[in-house]
């Protein structure tokens, strides 16, 4: 795999090589899986109260989440998953998209006889909380999208990771992958070289309150962030200052009482 493949993947996580001392993603007491979809997708659940779906991004698992978890399993039922083809959640097939994530998570919460969650989502998550509200309105109560895109190119993610990004595709894109890792960790890749592809008039279809977040930093343009935020019906937008892609990890304090002043706002 060459150097520049590799640190893209870790650049598309949002997490930086961080040392996280935690069981979260790796926790037998809270783990499960669930069969859905033609896959098993793996979920740990915290707490108890209403339920609170948790979903990372490219890259990433139920780790990306140790600083909130904690946080909102007091008031919550925190259901954090590994999304398909990522962590636990394994998937041999060829093809990947945000729907095929947004229709896992609105059938997973079906099977745990949830009729809606409210919803936090990171990087690739929050593309999948803004489309699981616009396919499955009825899954969702309240959502949070932080740095979030609706399309890949340099006018949604800055610049230089988008050249990043076409350098690693153009490099890599006529190889033969043998091993199983790397055949997942190119396609989890390619997802964001080519995906999402929302367009803004399609936000007006979410219905629900939704706070939009970015990093005044962020990899994501604030322009883009703040168009989204404008497209949403029922919309707040926060940009944080002083802070990059990583919101709930780098503000983590910030970011939980935030979003739970948020989610308990009437």
């Amino acid at each position: 795999m060459k150097l520049s493949f590799a640190v893209l993947v870790l650049l598309l996580s949002g997490i930086v090589a961080r040392a996280q001392n935690t069981a979260y993603g790796n926790n037998p007491a809270a783990g499960h899986y669930q069969s859905v979809r033609g896959i098993r997708l793996y979920y740990e659940v915290y707490g108890k109260g209403k339920p609170l779906l948790l979903i990372h991004g490219n890259g990433g698992t139920i780790q990306s989440f140790h600083k909130n978890i904690p946080f909102f399993a007091q008031q919550y039922r925190v259901i954090a998953v590994d999304s398909r083809a990522h962590g636990k959640s394994v998937d041999r097939s060829d093809s990947l998209s945000f729907e095929m994530m947004a229709d896992d998570f609105a059938e997973l919460l079906t099977k745990l006889k949830v009729d809606s969650a409210y919803v936090i989502g990171w990087s690739d998550g929050g593309i999948n909380a803004l489309l699981l509200a616009m396919r499955h309105p009825e899954k969702v109560k309240k959502l949070v999208a932080t740095g979030a895109n609706l399309w890949p190119d340099s006018t949604a993610l800055v610049p230089s990771l988008w050249q990043q990004m076409q350098k690693g595709y153009q490099e890599n894109k006529t190889r033969q992958f043998t091993d199983a890792k790397e055949r997942n960790d190119w396609k989890v890749f390619t997802l964001d070289v080519f995906q999402p592809n929302i367009s803004l008039k399609a936000l007006q279809s979410i219905k629900v309150p939704s706070l939009i977040v970015a990093g005044d930093r962020d990899v994501i343009t604030t322009e883009h962030t703040v168009a989204i935020a404008r497209h949403i019906p029922k919309s707040w937008l926060w940009i944080i200052p002083n802070c990059g892609h990583a919101t709930l990890i780098d503000r983590a304090d910030e970011f939980n009482r935030k979003t739970e002043e948020f989610f308990r706002a009437k």
